[in-house]
């Protein structure tokens, strides 16, 4: 997928980053992932973002259910890049973060802002700013599961479009539209590549679909 030209090359990336931990919420290098904006010291992750190199990592913590302002995070997470902004008249941004690079957290870097700095190693995952490569899909399997998964969740879906996005986009899309369990969406993300990436989300399309169709309740 093309990237504009605004977006940072590998060797541009920081060295540390602002990171905002949210269990159950995938990005992926060149998804695109609305969120909304309200606690104060996320509206000032957005503003010091903006005023440097619009990146902003999203990682989960390891325990959705843990309290507290700094929860232990899985060690891989995802950047994203502030490509829209709307700003509301209760005081919220509506932002949408594009997927740039995956990224390891290191040690976590104090601020004075509220919000979690961590330094990053980007090293093991410079293919994810290469061109995507090709992609060995199932198309007639992956259709059926889809149509199995939709009708269990609920899911509209245009199937026409779904026939005819590119099959890289439609892997993203999925991966982070479905509602898998956090440490499922923890698995597509640490993924070492494209097509392991599109294997796991088939597989747990399936796992999903046919559990519920044979009434099990448990996932594994």
């Amino acid at each position: 997928m093309a990237r504009s030209p605004l977006f940072p090359t590998f060797d541009m990336l920081p060295s540390t980053l602002p990171v905002f931990p949210l269990p159950g919420v995938l990005l992926l290098p060149d998804g695109d992932l609305p969120l909304n904006i309200f606690e104060p010291r996320y509206l000032a992750m957005v503003d010091d973002a903006l005023a440097g190199e619009r990146l902003i990592g999203m990682g989960q913590p390891l325990d959705p259910n843990e309290e507290g302002a700094r929860p232990a995070l899985y060690e891989v997470g995802c950047a994203g890049r502030i490509t829209s902004l709307e700003e509301t008249e209760d005081g919220r941004y509506l932002i949408t973060l594009t997927g740039v690079c995956r990224f390891r957290i290191q040690q976590e870097i104090a601020t004075t802002r509220g919000y979690r700095r961590f330094g990053v190693d980007w090293s093991l995952f410079a293919p994810d700013m290469a061109p995507d490569g090709d992609l060995e899909l199932d198309h007639e399997r992956l259709h059926r599961v889809l149509k199995t998964y939709f009708k269990q969740q609920g899911i509209s879906a245009n199937w026409e479009a779904i026939q005819n996005t590119p099959d890289a986009r439609l892997i993203i899309s999925l991966a982070m539209i479905c509602p898998f369990a956090p440490t499922e969406k923890q698995a597509i993300l640490e993924a070492d590549t494209a097509q392991n990436r599109a294997d796991t989300v088939l597989s747990l399309l399936e796992i999903a679909a046919y559990d519920q169709a044979d009434g099990g309740v448990s996932r594994h």
